[in-house]
């Protein structure tokens, strides 16, 4: 796993102050572990009390599967940008 990142680790510390266990903060900011996906999840928390543990995991969840979308979206326009070179210039041996 990559070391976290700057806001991962913002996070953490902000979790921790609005009152969620250390270990619990210590968990989300471990898999959280970029700065988009730590700016998501301090945005959530914002605009909430402190809210249950579980909707906090359950969030982590939603989040780490947006960006899991989004790499997979990424990867298919990489793959089709490639088809589409090869579609119109081949394998390149043509003269």
């Amino acid at each position: 796993m990559k070391p976290k990142s700057p806001k991962s680790i913002e996070l953490r510390e902000y979790m921790i102050k609005r009152g969620y266990p250390e270990g619990f903060a210590e968990v989300v900011t471990r898999n959280l572990n970029t700065d988009w996906t730590a700016k998501r999840m301090m945005g959530y928390l914002r605009n909430y009390d402190l809210l249950p543990l579980e909707e906090v995991a359950d969030e982590m969840l939603a989040i780490l599967s947006d960006r899991n979308s989004i790499m997979e979206k990424h990867d298919v326009e990489e793959s089709n940008a490639k088809w589409n070179v090869f579609l119109n210039e081949g394998f390149g041996d043509e003269e």
